[in-house]
């Protein structure tokens, strides 16, 4: 008797536990916000509004940031043509974006 107590046991810790406390969809996105998303905008959104400013209307189009971390911009750019054009002005929006947003520390703008 006492080994089929053992091997119920045994059985028993293996056995996943249930939680009773479920939490909701709207409480792990308010969180995950909240941790995740909000320190970074505070940090990064100027950026964003600076390179609105700078970036030609036309460029702006087809130019999109996907990125921003280690003191690099990362930018999407949907053409060669306009790839080209955004690494020839680049020098002077990197000093712009440093200087208007120094808490960034952008160093550089990586075109992708």
């Amino acid at each position: 008797m006492e080994e089929i107590e053992r091997i119920e046991q045994a059985v028993k810790g293996r056995q996943r536990k249930r939680y009773d406390r479920f939490v909701g969809i709207g409480q792990v996105v308010e969180q995950f916000i909240s941790k995740q998303v909000e320190p970074k905008w505070k940090k990064y959104g100027d950026v964003v509004e600076i390179w609105e400013q700078v970036l030609p209307e036309e460029l702006s189009k087809h130019c999109e940031i996907v990125d921003i971390s280690g003191g690099s911009l990362s930018v999407k750019v949907d053409s060669p043509s306009h790839k080209y054009e955004l690494r020839l002005c680049s020098s002077v929006i990197i000093k712009e974006l440093q200087k208007e947003c120094p808490r960034a520390r952008l160093t550089k703008i990586k075109l992708l």
